[in-house]
């Protein structure tokens, strides 16, 4: 398991983060897109070093960019991390008791490790976007039903 302190600290871009993700974005989007090697190298302006990097690191700092242009929270965690049931229902925002009762369910894929329950890090995000679906699904359905109720203006 890896240290938790990175899930912790999924936190908003502050509007300053955000605006300079927005300005840097598109110029380096260019820069990408003229790169056809697997293993780049970067230089850090303020030291002078150069830094060799695989391309696919790049790629993944675009998309952090993007999201943090949004304004949206970011976080890397290794897809096979596990996670506690305690952080798990952080995650979901739900409490552990309703959790547990979910794993106990089959609604998520979980490991007990002695007496403990663990869920791989990319089983609670699954789930988290299925509920998200399912969420948007339902409200189209009830929008439909109040528009041909004539409660809903469309």
């Amino acid at each position: 398991m890896i240290d938790m302190n990175t899930i912790d600290q999924m936190r908003r871009p502050s509007k300053s983060e955000q605006m300079m993700a927005i300005a840097s974005l598109p110029a380096f989007s260019s820069i990408l897109s003229g790169i056809h090697s697997e293993q780049t190298e970067i230089e850090i302006e303020e030291t002078g070093e150069r830094i060799k990097i695989p391309f696919r690191a790049l790629a993944f700092l675009g998309d952090i960019l993007k999201a943090m242009g949004e304004g949206k929270p970011v976080s890397i965690v290794p897809l096979a991390t596990e996670v506690t049931t305690q952080k798990a229902a952080e995650i979901l925002g739900c409490s552990r008791p309703y959790l547990v009762k979910l794993l106990e369910e089959g609604a998520i894929d979980f490991v007990k490790v002695g007496k403990h329950r663990r869920i791989k890090f990319e089983d609670v995000v699954s789930y988290r976007q299925k509920m998200k679906d399912q969420q948007k699904k339902n409200i189209i359905e009830i929008m439909g039903f109040d528009e041909e109720l004539g409660l809903y203006d469309s």
